[in-house]
């Protein structure tokens, strides 16, 4: 159903690792992983956490294997991925933006348009919205090693005890990456939604 896709692209590469490795164990059958190996192979995946995840998966040795291992006579051979192609900052594109907050405190909505060029990622979205408004659009981020992980919009942050979260939508449909690499399209509409977990 997900198209080779198991829970989102990130999961999918340690999923593909834990079936190519229990296989043997418990399978009947041989499992297919042709799907699965396409999506993440499709991919362009950013984030070095992502393609540390990948690379087991794409080269059939997963890390479960590891132990397993005879250094000295395995020679691995690693397929050329093609790199994509450097382009210069495309030409503006739009993006409506919108955060809204039910949960916490006195409730609260805003939206904007702004402008970005093309091929940028939301984080420059929300960069750009906070520029032209920062009293309703501010915003925080912590660095983790699958990227910058929004933390606080408009001075409500997420909390680990209240079980509390901003979720990014593109539509009505949940992001599956996050700030640093989603690329809006133009016209788009983004929502970022205060929800619990």
């Amino acid at each position: 159903e997900g198209k080779g896709v198991i829970g989102n692209i990130y999961s999918t590469s340690l999923a593909m690792q834990v079936l190519e490795t229990a296989s043997k164990f418990y399978a009947p059958r041989e499992w297919d992983c042709a799907q699965a190996f396409s999506a993440v192979y499709n991919h362009q995946l950013q984030q070095p956490m992502a393609v540390a995840q990948a690379v087991p998966a794409l080269v059939h040795k997963p890390y479960l294997d590891a132990a397993s291992l005879d250094c000295s006579v395995v020679a691995v051979t690693i397929p050329q991925l093609p790199l994509p192609p450097l382009c210069p900052p495309g030409p503006p594109i739009t993006v409506h933006y919108t955060i809204t907050n039910t949960l916490k405190g006195k409730p609260f909505q805003f939206s904007i348009t702004v402008s970005v060029p093309a091929g940028s990622t939301l984080l420059a979205v929300l960069q750009a919205a906070k520029k032209a408004n920062p009293k309703d659009f501010s915003f925080e981020t912590e660095a983790t090693s699958w990227g910058p992980m929004v933390v606080s919009i408009h001075g409500l942050a997420g909390s680990e005890k209240d079980r509390t979260f901003w979720e990014f939508f593109s539509g009505a449909d949940s992001l599956q990456e996050g700030v640093g690499t989603y690329k809006p399209q133009d016209g788009e509409h983004i929502r970022a939604v205060f929800s619990t977990y």
